[in-house]
């Protein structure tokens, strides 16, 4: 049996930021036209909106619509009310809300979805386990969970899957340091979740623990969170990890690295130049910068 091909994607997290207007968008491209616009730089885009509010099937159908539909992936970030509200218990209805809201409709070009804990919570290993095996490990079972939706989905709601079966896979940033131990890693593995390779500044406590058959990598910001780019040298050593953690045959894994230092707005930047390290390409947009 042949070896199974291993894909790499470098994107950003979140593409709808105004001040990113004439420093990579150009100033004649609209609004409306940014997410078409990105989709053409990166391979793969991390949709944040997701994680403050339902949005409504409409609003992914237009995601779909705007998007590559060959070798392009989106990651979904979960509902802030499942991770940060019930901090995951209890939270069958509100996963059927969340997956109801439009998720099945990205269909093919669904990636990997990001589970982001709060700093202020410990792990506890019943509440971990219980939640992840909670989780559809494709879009069948999604579908299964999304006609339980309620109320809440005032804009509609998608309960069918689009574009046949797609697995599922789902990843998980931790904040807290009672997380980054064994027993955690083990109900990952257990449950085939990645621990998020997260480079926080040194904010929060850093793993390079690989957890999965696929890796999930943030990056925040090296020296200020959400602020300072990456230097050359930095790059260049997230790349040699990056081909490490890919491996090769049998257990070669997908990798996902997504750039969230978006204020100064080094973010687009630095992920075209992890891309180019990594033979990532066509890069089918200009730069502004």
């Amino acid at each position: 049996m042949p070896a199974r091909r291993a894909h790499t994607y470098v994107g950003i997290s979140g593409y709808d930021y105004p001040r990113w207007r004439g420093a990579f968008y150009p100033t004649d491209v609209a609004k409306r036209e940014w997410l078409a616009y990105a989709s053409r730089c990166f391979n793969s885009i991390e949709l944040n909106g997701t994680f403050y509010s339902l949005k409504s099937p409409a609003v992914f159908e237009r995601w779909v619509a705007e998007v590559p539909k060959r070798g392009f992936r989106f990651a979904l970030k979960g509902s802030r009310f499942i991770t940060h509200n019930l901090k995951l218990r209890n939270a069958e209805r509100a996963l059927g809300n969340f997956l109801a809201s439009g998720v099945l409709a990205l269909g093919p070009l669904t990636g990997p979805f990001l589970w982001q804990l709060p700093a202020s919570y410990r792990f506890d290993a019943e509440r971990m386990d219980t939640f992840m095996r909670l989780l559809p490990r494709h879009s069948d079972a999604a579908a299964v969970l999304a006609r339980d939706h309620d109320h809440r989905l005032r804009r509609g709601a998608l309960v069918d899957p689009v574009g046949g079966r797609v697995t599922y896979r789902h990843a998980f940033e931790v904040r807290h340091d009672s997380y980054f131990c064994d027993e955690f890693y083990d109900i990952l593995r257990s449950n085939g979740c990645a621990l998020v390779i997260a480079d926080t500044a040194g904010k929060f406590p850093y793993a390079e623990e690989l957890t999965a058959d696929f890796v999930y990598v943030r990056l925040h910001g090296s020296r200020q969170l959400y602020v300072s780019g990456y230097t050359d040298d930095e790059l260049d050593r997230w790349a040699e990890l990056l081909r490490r953690w890919q491996g090769r045959g049998s257990a070669a894994r997908d990798v996902y690295v997504y750039f969230d230092n978006d204020a100064k707005v080094h973010a687009p930047h630095d992920a075209q130049r992890l891309a180019a390290r990594l033979a990532i390409s066509p890069a089918r947009c200009v730069s502004s910068q």
